[in-house]
């Protein structure tokens, strides 16, 4: 079917500037497009770049001219252009795979219509699997698991028993939902194990990135609010209650207990304390340690976190802390003062 920069304007609801009717065969990155391509940017300080590009065509913000160029003025150009790469590059979603013999079902697990239970998946004890769900190779759901409509779960990721996962759900290669809590008391001169008897209960639209973990809680249900994207390598403690659409980035570590409100982002490596109360859209800084509460709406960053502000004054004034040093080494000078430490 052949493409033009207008079809896919209104594939996108976009307004043209220039040549509705060139003819477009791909959707490459600004660095790789050639001509016969179509390319975005994403915002104006990337608009400099329209002159030098090869593509045909250009998926622009609405404020941006074309400066001569053909392009597509739109609200979102990332979207837009996703749109249209999966327009002319996309693959047919394959039909249902159905439950393959090599799999391992028990008799009393329910699995939903159009399901794709594949190779040597396991499915435990009165378990329940909803509509249209994939389940690849490798993976284990436990017993008395209850798994939403349309989830999606990748090889070798595993489920202990009673895990619940919201609708639309997609749990990415090797997480590991509902494993112990790290607890221990010492007791007679031992570390003695204490008992996880809850579960993980993770909401719609939730998506849990590779070889993540996220405990079980100790009494209760440890729990992954609707909507929230969690990245590869993060780890979530027992008890836990992870509000709505939050973000948390790779090897982000949440201690036993915290909570967060809803729209929360925690950048990569952040570390948070136990039993910490992170407020509705806080956005904390790469490598910061949280160590007390962090009300809402606020930046944060550091070890230990403060506001950013506070922060990049500190960094300001570290930064001029060897001026500082030789001044008050002369002034010490000129007082006679010797110490070798200044």
């Amino acid at each position: 079917m052949s493409n033009t920069v207008r079809s896919l304007a209104e594939l996108v609801q976009g307004r043209v500037e220039g040549d509705g009717d060139l003819p477009i065969t791909a959707a490459r990155p600004l660095t790789e497009a050639a001509a016969g391509h179509i390319t975005f940017i994403e915002n104006q300080k990337h608009a400099a770049e329209l002159a030098t590009t090869l593509a045909s065509a250009i998926v622009v913000p609405l404020t941006t001219s074309g400066a001569g160029r053909t392009v597509i003025q739109v609200a979102d150009p990332l979207m837009a252009f996703i749109t249209i790469v999966r327009h002319l590059h996309g693959r047919e979603q394959p039909p249902p795979h159905g439950i393959d013999p090599k799999a391992s079902i028990h008799p009393t697990a329910k699995v939903g219509p159009d399901a794709s239970i594949f190779p040597f998946a396991v499915i435990g004890e009165n378990s329940v699997v909803g509509a249209r769900c994939q389940i690849h190779s490798g993976v284990v759901i436990g017993r008395d698991c209850r798994i939403g409509d349309d989830v999606l779960l990748y090889p070798n990721c595993v489920l202990y028993e009673g895990t619940v996962l919201g609708s639309r759900a997609i749990v990415h290669a090797n997480a590991v939902i509902g494993s112990d809590g790290f607890g221990y008391r010492v007791q007679k001169g031992r570390h003695v194990k204490v008992p996880q008897l809850g579960n993980v209960e993770i909401g719609d639209d939730v998506e849990v990135g590779a070889c993540t973990t996220i405990d079980r809680g100790t009494f209760q249900a440890t729990r992954i609010g609707s909507g929230t994207k969690i990245d590869n390598l993060v780890q979530i403690a027992h008890n836990c209650q992870i509000g709505e659409h939050n973000l948390l980035v790779a090897q982000v570590g949440i201690a036993g207990s915290s909570t967060t409100g809803s729209y929360v982002v925690m950048a990569g490596q952040v570390g948070i304390a136990d039993h910490i109360h992170i407020g509705d859209g806080v956005t904390i800084g790469a490598q910061s340690g949280v160590m007390r509460d962090v009300d809402p709406k606020q930046r944060v960053i550091g070890a230990p976190a403060r506001p950013e502000q506070d922060f990049k004054r500190m960094i300001i004034a570290m930064e001029r802390l060897p001026d500082m040093r030789r001044d008050l080494r002369k002034v010490m000078k000129q007082l006679g003062i010797t110490d070798e430490a200044a």
